[in-house]
This record gives structure tokens, sequence and C-alpha cells, in this order.
């Protein structure tokens, strides 16, 4: 357990000393598309149809919007809190290569978000930047999902399965996922239709639940692999993206190594926890913007 107690006041919950929890270093490192910073440095987000927000107080952390049932029901869960982030920390840093990105990237957690929302949302992530990925979702979650009021403002929740299915190719064209259209809606026919299933995609055993989530139009084995870190628990999942490369690149490999081979290579050397090898390699790439001669 990563915090010492969780304290319930009016609507909000405290956790008390809380270890490996940096706000940025979560929110910002490529695993989730609906949480934002604010003015104040806080970060507002959208998750299981609610909007918390997020204060980092000292080693105290405090989330807006909710209560003690919630937080054990939902929030506890998502921000895998009852996991030893200071135990993988310690594997890692024997490797001193790896330990530069682990220091830098400190406070990251692996968000243990929704399967669906997961699958259509980095279908759309594919060769795509992230305000265009921001825009899509919230577009989708807009049309079709349920509206949420906090602090005046109103929020939408990503749209259930049941929800989103009455979309036509249309409809999902004109919500700004260009070419991924035909892939989201085949997606909404094959969940619908029984012909896949992501609960039972998510109790395969890794390699099962990779190649299960290959079988969706428009996912390749990057968009599978971070499916199934960021919302399965599969954390020998290893996502290589342009960022992830050249930082596999810059430690570890010969420059001109592919993309699977990447992967292949940091799957055994990380073994189980190659997930959140890559999560610290991709923050420590992407704001170091390192780059490769």
């Amino acid at each position: 357990m990563d915090f010492k107690e969780a304290i319930e006041e009016s609507g909000k919950v405290i956790l008390k000393d809380v270890k490996n929890f940096e706000l940025p270093h979560i929110f910002d490192c490529g695993q989730c598309f609906r949480w934002n910073r604010q003015d104040n440095n806080n970060y507002i987000g959208v998750a299981f149809g609610k909007v918390i927000e997020i204060e980092k107080r000292n080693n105290d952390v405090v989330i807006y919007n909710t209560d003690l049932k919630d937080f054990n029901d939902i929030w506890l869960n998502y921000f895998d809190l009852e996991r030893d982030y200071s135990a993988i920390k310690e594997e890692f840093e024997k490797d001193e290569l790896l330990k530069k990105a682990v220091e830098f990237g400190v406070g990251i957690r692996i968000l243990q978000q929704d399967p669906f929302e997961m699958l259509i949302s980095f279908i759309i992530s594919a060769n795509n930047r992230i305000p265009m990925i921001k825009r899509a979702i919230e577009n989708i979650s807009k049309s079709f999902g349920k509206s949420i009021k906090y602090k005046g403002n109103t929020y939408y929740a990503f749209p259930t399965l049941e929800e989103f299915r009455r979309a036509t190719v249309e409809d999902i064209e004109a919500l700004g996922v260009g070419f991924r259209a035909k892939y989201i809606y085949k997606a909404l026919e094959d969940l619908s239709s029984g012909t896949y299933d992501l609960n039972a995609i998510k109790q395969s055993d890794d390699d099962g639940c990779h190649e299960g989530l290959k079988n969706f139009n428009g996912v390749g084995p990057k968009v599978a692999d971070c499916i199934m870190l960021f919302s399965m628990g599969k954390y020998s999942a290893f996502p290589v993206d342009v960022w992830v490369k050249r930082a596999m690149q810059f430690f570890y490999v010969a420059p001109d190594v592919s993309l699977p081979k990447i992967r292949e290579f940091a799957r055994e050397k990380f073994g189980s926890l190659s997930g959140f090898a890559q999560q610290y390699l991709f923050y420590y790439a992407r704001e170091n913007n390192i780059k490769i001669d």
C-alpha cells in the first residue's frame, strides 16, 4: 500500500503520506487522455462516469468530489494504490541506465482504466497527435456520453458500448477521428454482436490478450500493448512509439533495430515489469526531447 490512510471530509478524500505519486508524472506520461492540468496545478479528470479533481498537498493527495465508498470501489484500484512502486523502482535502479529514467519520473503510476474506453481511445491514437486525440475523445463523450456537473462546469462521461453502438459511420466521422471512423464502427459492431469479448480477452494470459486485441481492425502491436497495459493489468506489455524507440536506442539497442525487435528485447530484459519500464522510459525521452543521430 503506497499511502498511510484515507480520510473522508466533506466532498473529498485525503490520502495521508502518499509515496510515488506525482500528478504530472501520472497524467502526462501518455497513458490517459481525459485529465487536464488546471491553473492551480491540480488536475481534473473524467473516469468511470465520475469527475474528480486531484491535488498534491505536500505528502498528501486530496481527491475532490468523491467519498470513501467511491475511493474504495473505484479510485484505490484506478490509481493502483495497493502496489508498492518503491519495490519496482529498487529493482530498476540496479540498472544504471534505467535508473536515470526512474529518478526523472519518480512519481509515475500506471492507471487501471476502462478497457472499452481504452480500445476506442488507442484506435484513435494511431498516427495521431495528443491534442487531436483528446479532442476526438471529448467529441465522442459529448455526443454519446452522460453529462456530469462539477464546479459549475459540464463534463461528459465516455459512453458505454450500449450508448455508443447507435452511432453510424457518418456520425463517427463527424467527431474528428479521421480514417479511424471505420475501425471504431467495426469495433462497436464486433463487441455488440459478441464476435469479440473484452472481458474474455482480459482474462487471457499476456500473449493471448495481445493477440486477441489485434483481432480488432486498427489495432496493431503497439496499440494492443497500450490497451492491455493501461486497462487490463498486463504488465509484460511494452508499447513502442517514437519516444520509447529513441529511449531504447539511447540506452540499450542499435540505432537501426526494428520496433518488433525493441519490443522483444525489452520483454526479455524487463519481464513482468516491462510496462513499468516503458512508462519511465517514455516520460524521460519525451520530456527531455531525446534525439538519436
